[in-house]
């Protein structure tokens, strides 16, 4: 008699059928679909506005960056509101000797940030290949290579990049953590992911209110030739998610 619980029935007897806890049920009557708002309509100020509310800038004690970040904006959106990102976030983080990156909230993001971010991190030349996308609907696989120009200066590939995680660390932010830890430049710090997905289509059952969450997309990375998904990613130096910032602070201290 309660949708609810029928729904959360199901979504234990998928996971127990397949193994995959990203799969679920659910009983949603009020559900609309999400349509993103189109670029050109939003102006760069707002947008930029938007950006601030999903980012945390600091230079703490030691010259020490760090960026808190909720969402991970795509390639489109960093190209529109560029300048206002170079002015409020970049130049203020620039000159500082160690990065942190706080992904312990990072639950959404764009594919088209992952390689926008590494590339900070990375030297303009050779490119690296730094992941591949399988896209079931469509069946085709994307690459994702570094990026010769950027807007604004490298942060290079000497000094210090911490990554912070937790459980709920979810997506794309998994990815770019994974992406960075096999090129062997960030110390992921924390606690082992989520073990998302890149991409999760919410397919409507029948003439229902039940909707099928399922995983459309597989990202496998070209180092290890593994996926960070179901399984999540896990820290170099495994501490509880309240504990990765002092941690991770102490460990560029000693280096």
């Amino acid at each position: 008699p309660d949708p609810g619980t029928l729904a959360s029935v199901l979504t234990e007897g998928v996971k127990n059928t397949i193994g995959d806890s990203r799969v679920k049920v659910t009983y949603e009557p009020e559900y609309v679909p999400a349509v993103p708002p189109a670029m050109p309509d939003i102006p760069p100020e707002q947008l930029a506005g938007m950006i601030k509310a999903t980012v945390k800038v600091e230079v703490l004690d030691g010259n020490i960056a760090y960026l808190k970040i909720q969402h991970i904006i795509g390639e489109e959106m960093a190209q529109k509101v560029g300048p206002l990102l170079l002015e409020y976030i970049w130049d203020k983080v620039l000159p500082t000797s160690a990065m942190i990156l706080d992904f312990r909230s990072a639950v959404s993001g764009e594919l088209s940030g992952i390689p926008y971010i590494v590339s900070y991190y990375t030297d303009s030349e050779p490119l690296i290949h730094i992941d591949s996308v399988y896209d079931r609907p469509s069946d085709i696989t994307t690459e994702l290579w570094s990026m010769p120009t950027l807007l604004g200066k490298r942060y290079g590939t000497s000094k210090p990049l911490m990554i912070l995680t937790s459980k709920n660390t979810l997506g794309v932010a998994e990815d770019v953590a994974y992406c960075l830890k096999n090129l062997k430049r960030a110390t992921i710090v924390g606690e082992n992911t989520a073990g998302g997905t890149v991409k999760i289509d919410k397919i409507k059952v029948g003439d229902t209110d039940f909707y099928v969450s399922v995983p459309v997309a597989k990202s496998i990375n070209p180092i290890t030739g593994k996926s960070w998904e179901i399984d999540g990613v896990a820290p170099h130096v495994e501490v509880p998610a309240e504990d990765a910032l002092e941690t991770a602070v102490a460990i560029i201290q000693l280096r």
